[in-house]
């Protein structure tokens, strides 16, 4: 009984953060900011290689400057969209819409800004299209875009490309990164792989019939929302690792915001969530649109709205919550999910929840079912 008990009270802390992140759904205000917008800047973002500088048969790409490393995401969604043609109209299914959006935020917001203040780089008295080493939000994305765009490039997306694709690296912190497929494979190994892993496997993909907008979706393309988690978390793990040391340059709010940030993201990938253009929109519109400061207290930030403030509040119990359950929260969440119908009824619930509140008691019990059902499930990745 007692087991039962914390198993219920986890599943309520999920879908309380659930309802808490959705707030501005259930209040009628989906259609408020962020909802369907295109990460800032994006018509001058390259769309192909051939918008990259090409010298002496390399084509060279600055990730440390925001249009290029976002050219990068731009290029992926572009060179995938044919094999996600029914994942939903104009490529907007693709389910690498979540990294150059979350990108999109990061830049608009300041977060890729130089936060210690000892250069100029992304501020607007500076270079505002400069990425700084010394910001851990920017430093984490670099292992959710260049990583993965090496991980195309192994895996033959760029094969009829005549040039060497070359990355640079930035001015200070060389060592923390990796600028070709061969230094990934020796600084992040597993990483690396698991990347290379899902874009061998998106371009094995033979054509697939069901739509993501469907509850119930084919093995195929749950396979490929599968292993695109896997490498995402993967990203996430190495990145958290590498970069922890770069929380010192920024508030204590927002490096909790950040490090909360990324566990929320485990407890979504193991729903295999569709990151597709319109979903990630709503998922993110309510992050804070400023960097948090010192003094901030969500949920009673003044120059925050109401719904960011409870983002944050939700984010800080979820992370709170399975710390100090040494994990168990999270490994509660994931075998509920270990099934097809666990991972419909998560995905279900993050969706829809907010816009009906009655869902939370009867989506208990039907996690718990999960559970149960699901007691000899192998829980690996996400």
């Amino acid at each position: 009984m007692a087991k039962l008990i914390l198993i219920c009270k986890a599943s309520a802390v999920v879908l309380l953060t659930s309802l808490l992140l959705n707030s501005s759904i259930a209040n009628g205000q989906q259609t408020g900011r962020g909802i369907n917008d295109y990460p800032q800047l994006w018509d001058n973002v390259p769309d192909s290689l051939d918008g990259f500088v090409t010298i002496h048969n390399k084509t060279v790409i600055n990730p440390w400057n925001y249009l290029e490393r976002m050219g990068m995401y731009k290029i992926l969604l572009s060179v995938t969209a044919k094999y996600m043609n029914n994942f939903g109209p104009g490529n907007t299914g693709n389910v690498l819409w979540g990294l150059p959006l979350q990108h999109g935020w990061q830049f608009k917001t300041g977060r890729l800004a130089d936060p210690s203040n000892v250069s100029s780089c992304g501020h607007q008295t500076g270079d505002s299209l400069c990425i700084s080493t010394r910001s851990w939000w920017s430093c984490m994305n670099y292992y959710l875009a260049t990583i993965p765009f090496l991980g195309a490039v192994e895996a033959g997306f760029f094969d009829e490309w005549p040039f060497e694709v070359e990355i640079l690296p930035p001015e200070e912190h060389m060592g923390d990164f990796c600028y070709n497929t061969a230094d990934c494979h020796a600084l992040i190994p597993d990483t690396m792989t698991k990347w290379t892993t899902f874009f061998q496997l998106l371009k094995n993909t033979k054509d697939i019939s069901q739509n993501t907008l469907s509850p119930n979706i084919s093995p195929e393309e749950d396979n490929i929302w599968h292993h695109m988690w896997i490498a995402h978390v993967a990203s996430i793990e190495a990145a958290l690792t590498k970069f922890s040391e770069r929380l010192r340059y920024i508030s204590a709010p927002e490096a909790q915001f950040g490090v909360s940030w990324g566990s929320a993201v485990e407890f979504i990938a193991a729903t295999h969530f569709h990151t597709n253009f319109n979903q990630t929109n709503i998922f993110q519109a309510y992050l804070p649109q400023r960097m948090l400061l010192a003094n901030d207290k969500a949920p009673s930030i003044p120059d925050l709205s109401k719904e960011e403030n409870w983002t944050l509040l939700a984010l800080d119990i979820l992370y709170k919550g399975n710390k100090m359950t040494d994990g168990w929260l999270l490994k509660v969440w994931r075998r509920s999910m270990c099934s097809e119908r666990g991972r419909a009824e998560g995905r279900y619930l993050l969706e829809n929840i907010a816009a009906n509140p009655d869902l939370i008691s009867s989506g208990i019990r039907k996690l718990l079912l999960e559970y149960i059902k699901n007691h000899n499930c192998a829980i690996t990745d996400a």
